[in-house]
């Protein structure tokens, strides 16, 4: 299997994502799995797109979903925000586009390598189910979601990293030194957010998988650039720069 690295929620923040792909580059990894929202609530979403084609995967999220058709259930920030991007998409040379369009097209929902499943928000809901921390006390919610699990399954969405287990428990990093052991048990590990964390640290967040370990990496990374963008686009709600600055 090697190294993989694994990320997601990069949503068109590219700066976030070069500092997280020169991590990954100085780690001498080249297998890049990528679990959705390549774009939405991000200034740049063509750039991103076109670093993701590059991935050996790319899964479809939700935001990339709603690019493609209409969004719903998003909240109107999210929901301009995509109109916006979608915009964008079409803001280029019709080769250009249609090149970007067919790529979250053709972009699967899940992914299967052996016993390890790779989602985007849920293995019960591959495209829009959340999984928050506080889910472990929702047994019911847990049990009918681990029931889709073979072994063991990578997910982000929810832009909070950290590993549930099917005995109803979740580990923040922080609280397991930012390193985990697949072993025997059912296990569910959300690799969090490249792009707008959301776990009060501004750092971008991704993973490692090597054989059987798992290193949950964070990556400094200039978000006030970022921002900046942001605030200079009228389409974009402020509040969506802002947040980066506290991984909010």
């Amino acid at each position: 299997m090697g190294k993989i690295a694994i990320i997601s929620d990069i949503h068109g923040n590219l700066e976030a994502l070069q500092s997280v792909l020169a991590d990954i580059a100085s780690l001498q990894i080249d297998r890049i799995f990528c679990l959705g929202d390549v774009i939405g609530y991000g200034p740049n979403p063509r750039e991103c797109i076109d670093v993701c084609r590059n991935f050996e995967l790319t899964l479809l999220g939700n935001h990339d979903n709603g690019a493609l058709f209409d969004p719903e259930g998003f909240s109107s920030g999210a929901e301009r925000a995509i109109f916006w991007t979608r915009a964008q998409l079409e803001d280029t040379s019709k080769e250009d586009a249609q090149t970007r369009w067919d790529f979250l097209a053709g972009l699967p929902r899940t992914h299967r390598m052996d016993d390890v499943m790779f989602v985007h928000g849920s293995p019960r809901s591959p495209l829009n189910e959340y999984v928050f921390p506080e889910d472990i006390y929702n047994q019911r919610k847990i049990e009918r979601i681990f029931g889709f699990i073979q072994k063991y399954c990578f997910q982000g969405h929810t832009h909070v990293p950290g590993v549930f287990t099917e005995n109803f428990r979740f580990y923040s990093p922080s609280e397991i030194g930012n390193r985990y052991t697949l072993g025997e048990q059912k296990l569910m590990i959300n690799v969090g957010s490249v792009g707008q964390p959301r776990d009060s640290d501004p750092r971008s967040s991704y993973v490692v998988l090597d054989g059987k370990d798992v290193e949950f990496r964070r990556v400094d990374y200039d978000p006030g650039s970022t921002r900046k963008k942001i605030l200079g686009i009228p389409d974009i709600d402020d509040f969506l720069g802002d947040r980066l600055l506290e991984g909010r």
